[in-house]
């Protein structure tokens, strides 16, 4: 087999690929028994008819038909190794010669990963967050304990921003009430942001037993986007109740006797989540930095790919949700125009990111082990609440094996990046990556994912 190269663009090849008929033998051979398995000959069993009886019958086109459809995909990922192209999209192959018993040839344009070369990264220069623990992380700590252990206590006044209510609620369009829009003894914080338009604004002031409506825009159910007049009954008022940072609380919130022995704790932890994050910023600043000295072309293909991939992700959210496209997007306080808008800018970055990665990966001959597959699952298994055998199983199932694995060495590559980089803290103070890594847990580099800081 002979592959010839030709380039369209600097994100785009030709390649033409001339094949002895000698190398289609296999999937001759192959065309031959599937046909006779398909037709029926008086005289033959299935399967068991004859090539030459296969040709007078049916013809040799069929049988040449059969062996290119088997051979050519096959053919054509040779050509790519030999040609040491990346394709990034779906070929458009032409078969443009059958020279029966002597050669085939054909084309293949495809886009591909450009050519570049990654320039030297080490002393890139980052600043990183500092890892100094302040009283002011220790008593937001503490307050987010005291958050979760407190208690509600009806009153006898006015709701406010931060109170919670309870209360009925119905909706009605020019006087008719809508059955599907009603909920009753419904718990709410007000000042919480509800995704209809005017809740909150209608329920500060309210006290229990009063009853307002006001005009909004239905988010959800057959009538999503109409106006409407909300009607709301207001059953309780209840203002939070948080307890006493002392010793009894700390005995409440956690294993410890004291107070102080809690904002120890709170204390160390808060400094390795810190350590972790300094890892974490230095890693995707070095990347980013490295990334601004590069100009890399990006292939249509795959920019559309990607973004519509995130489009569908958004459409997806937006189902789940149950609201309506302009609820759900008030809600994130966003827009659809500004959405589609990072989608783009995003999508290329990402793209940019995932070529220089590879780069470096093939470089550095990095590589993946079966532990570091397994710490993969588990830690992504924790994060989506599922068991890590039953993650395990979904990726093998549905060919995403080698999606993790890559997503494992791009996140080794970049450790690369980070490590050769030259780290300072906000403070000014030198920042010794592989120093982290002892303090941590005494791991290789890698072994801090760098999605480990969004479980702190």
């Amino acid at each position: 087999m002979k592959t010839a190269v030709e380039e369209l663009s600097p994100t785009r090849v030709k390649l033409t690929v001339e094949v002895p008929f000698e190398e289609l033998r296999p999937s001759l051979d192959a065309a031959y028994k599937r046909v006779a398995e398909q037709v029926r000959v008086p005289g033959f069993r299935p399967g068991k008819v004859p090539a030459r009886i296969i040709e007078q019958r049916f013809g040799r086109a069929v049988v040449l038909e059969e062996t290119l459809n088997d051979a050519v995909p096959k053919l054509y990922s040779q050509a790519v190794d030999e040609a040491d192209v990346f394709p990034v999209s779906q070929p458009d192959i032409e078969v443009t010669k059958i020279e029966d018993g002597e050669q085939i040839e054909f084309t293949a344009e495809v886009d591909i990963r450009p050519n570049f070369e990654v320039p030297d990264f080490s002393g890139i220069e980052v600043t990183v967050d500092s890892a100094a623990v302040t009283d002011d992380d220790i008593d937001k700590q503490l307050d987010g304990l005291r958050q979760r252990f407190a208690t509600l206590a009806g009153v006898e006044r006015a709701a406010a921003k931060g109170d919670y209510v309870v209360m009925d609620l119905r909706a009605e369009i020019d006087g008719e009430n809508i059955e599907e829009q009603q909920a009753s003894e419904v718990s709410y914080e007000v000042g919480a942001g509800s995704v209809l338009q005017g809740l909150d604004d209608a329920l500060e002031g309210m006290s229990a037993g009063d009853e307002k409506s006001f005009k909004t825009e239905l988010v959800g159910g057959e009538q999503a986007g109409q106006e409407a007049d909300v009607i709301i009954s207001l059953k309780q008022v209840k203002e939070k109740v948080l307890p006493e940072l002392d010793d009894e609380f700390a005995q409440l919130a956690s294993e410890f006797d004291t107070l102080e022995e809690l904002k120890n704790s709170i204390r160390e932890t808060a400094r390795r989540n810190k350590l972790v994050d300094q890892v974490v910023q230095a890693r995707e600043k070095a990347l980013e930095t490295l990334l601004d000295k590069m100009e890399i072309p990006i292939p249509d293909s795959a920019l559309k790919s990607e973004v519509d991939a995130r489009k569908h992700n958004l459409d997806h959210q937006i189902a789940e949700s149950g609201l309506s496209r302009d609820a759900f997007f008030r809600l994130y306080q966003t827009s659809e125009d500004e959405r589609f808008a990072e989608f783009d800018t995003n999508s290329a970055k990402a793209i940019k990111a995932g070529f220089v990665l590879d780069k470096i990966v093939k470089t550095e001959e990095l590589g993946v082990s079966e532990q570091e597959l397994t710490n993969f699952v588990v830690r992504r298994a924790m994060q989506m609440g599922v068991q890590p055998n039953q993650l395990a199983q979904h990726l093998a199932d549905n060919d995403q094996l080698t999606l993790a694995m890559v997503e494992i060495v791009r996140d080794k590559a970049k450790s690369v990046v980070g490590d050769a980089a030259k780290v300072v803290d906000t403070d000014g103070n030198e920042v010794d990556l592989k120093a982290i890594y002892t303090e941590i847990n005494g791991e290789e580099p890698q072994e801090i994912a760098d999605d480990e800081a969004s479980q702190q």
